[in-house]
C-alpha cells in the first residue's frame, strides 16, 4: 500500500512557507506515493490549492492527520497536532528539540517517528538536504535589503551633477551560508564590503566575493564546520579591534549563529556607543539572543546614539516562494534516502537517517535531547 505524505498549513505567528510546494508534490507521487494537502496550505506561499495536481485537496488539519503516515512541516508540529497524529507515524521537519521539551516527549510517548532537520549531519552527501543553509540564504539576502532601506546613506557609489557619493561601508559579522549570502547581496547593490569571522577558512570565500576580508588577529577554527568558543584573552583582543573598526562602519549585518545554542554576543553596548550617528545593524540571531547587545527579536531599537538595532525574525518567511521552494526540495532529497516503489523503508545504517532522527519507537533518539527532557521532568 503506497505511502501517505501530507502537509499542513502552517498557522505559527508570520509563517508563510509551506513544507510541500506542487513540484515536489508531484515527484513524489512519481515516487508511487499518495499526497493529501490541507486546504489552503500553499497559499501564504504563493501555492493556491489548484496548483497542487497531483494531491488531494482536504478540508482542516485533523481529516488531513488521520489519514497521513508521513507529515512534512516547516515550523515544530503543535501538541494538538501530535496528538491527532497516528501513532507510529513520521514527522519531517524543523522541530526545535532544545525549546520544548514538552512538545519531544509527547512525540516519544506517541511513538512518533520524527527527524529534525537542523539535526542532520553537515556533510557533502548532506547538501541536497540541509535546511538550515536554503534558509539562511534567504535570511542573509533579506538582511541586507532591509539595512539599505533602514540606511541614511545610499549603498553605491554614485557619480552626480552635484558631486560624488560614497560607498557606504558594510561589515558582514559571521561568514556562513547566510554571511556569504548578505556579502554578495551587499556587494551587488554597490556597497563597499568587509567580512568577518574568526574561522580563517572563511578568508578565501569572503574575498572571491569581492569583499575584504577584516583580519582582528583572532583565528577560532573548530570542528564541523563551526567556530570553537574564544577564550577571555582572545574575546578581550578581538572586541577591542573590533571596536575601533565599527566607529567607520555604515551598515552591519551579524548572522553568527551555533543551532541549538544561544547566539554568540559578539558585540557588545560599548561598541554601538561608539558608532556614528545613523548607522545600521540588522541583527539575523535576534530570535536566538541577539549578536548585539540591546537588539530586541522583532523590533527597531534605535540607540541614545543615533544607531539603529533591528532584530527581524523569521527572516527565510520573507520571501515564501523560494524560500518554500528550496526547504521543499530539501525535505525531498531527504525522504529519497528512504522512498522506495510508493513505501517508507528506514535505513537506521545510514547516518543521515540515524543523526536525525530525534524520537523513534517511543525512543528519543537525541542523547541532549533526551538529557534535556529527562531534566525537566
Amino acid at each position: 500500500m503506497a505511502v501517505t505524505i501530507a502537509v499542513l498549513r502552517e498557522t505559527s505567528p508570520n509563517e508563510r512557507r509551506v513544507a510541500l510546494t506542487p513540484e515536489v508534490a508531484k515527484k513524489l507521487k512519481g515516487r508511487g506515493a499518495s499526497i493529501l494537502v490541507e486546504q489552503g496550505a500553499g497559499t501564504s506561499a504563493g501555492f493556491g490549492d489548484v496548483q497542487y495536481r497531483d494531491a488531494e485537496i482536504v478540508s482542516g488539519a485533523g481529516a488531513t492527520l488521520e489519514r497521513s503516515d508521513v507529515l512534512l512541516k516547516v515550523q515544530p508540529p503543535s501538541l494538538e497536532e501530535i496528538r491527532n497524529l497516528r501513532e507510529g507515524s513520521i514527522v519531517v521537519g524543523y522541530l526545535q528539540p532544545h525549546l520544548d521539551p514538552e512538545r519531544t516527549r509527547l512525540l516519544r510517548e506517541r511513538k512518533i517517528t520524527a527527524f529534525a532537520m537542523e539535526l542532520l549531519p553537515r556533510t557533502t552527501r548532506a547538501q541536497a538536504m540541509d535546511v538550515l543553509s536554503s534558509q539562511a540564504a534567504v535570511a542573509g539576502y533579506k538582511a541586507v535589503l532591509i539595512a539599505a532601506e533602514a540606511s541614511p546613506k545610499f549603498f553605491p557609489m554614485l557619480t552626480t551633477a552635484a558631486g560624488t557619493i560614497r560607498p557606504s561601508k558594510v561589515l558582514v559579522v559571521g561568514a556562513g551560508v547566510a554571511g556569504l549570502q548578505a556579502i554578495a547581496t551587499a556587494r551587488r547593490l554597490g556597497a563597499q564590503v568587509e567580512g568577518f569571522d574568526v574561522r580563517p577558512e572563511t578568508k578565501e570565500q569572503i574575498e572571491s566575493l569581492g569583499a575584504k576580508f577584516l583580519d582582528l588577529g583572532v583565528s577560532a577554527a573548530g570542528s564541523g564546520g563551526y567556530a570553537r568558543e574564544l577564550t577571555a584573552e582572545e574575546r578581550e583582543q578581538q572586541q577591542r579591534a573590533l571596536a575601533e573598526h565599527l566607529k567607520g562602519i555604515d551598515v552591519v549585518v551579524t548572522t553568527a549563529a551555533v543551532p541549538g545554542r544561544k547566539a554568540p554576543r559578539i558585540i557588545t553596548g560599548a561598541m554601538v556607543s561608539g558608532m556614528k550617528l545613523g548607522a545600521v545593524i540588522v541583527d539575523i540571531a535576534a530570535e536566538t539572543g541577539g549578536n548585539v547587545e540591546g537588539t530586541e527579536a522583532g523590533k527597531t531599537v534605535v540607540t541614545d546614539n543615533g544607531v539603529s538595532l533591528i532584530g527581524p525574525v523569521n527572516l527565510a518567511a520573507s520571501a515564501p516562494i523560494h524560500a518554500s521552494e528550496m526547504y521543499s526540495r530539501n525535505l525531498y532529497n531527504f525522504l529519497e534516502l528512504s522512498l522506495k516503489d510508493g513505501a517508507i523503508t528506514l535505513d537506521w545504517d545510514d547516518e543521515l537517517i540515524a543523526k536525525t532522527c530525534l524520537t523513534h519507537a517511543g525512543e528519543i533518539r537525541h542523547e541532549p535531547t533526551r538529557q534535556l527532557v529527562e531534566s525537566a521532568q
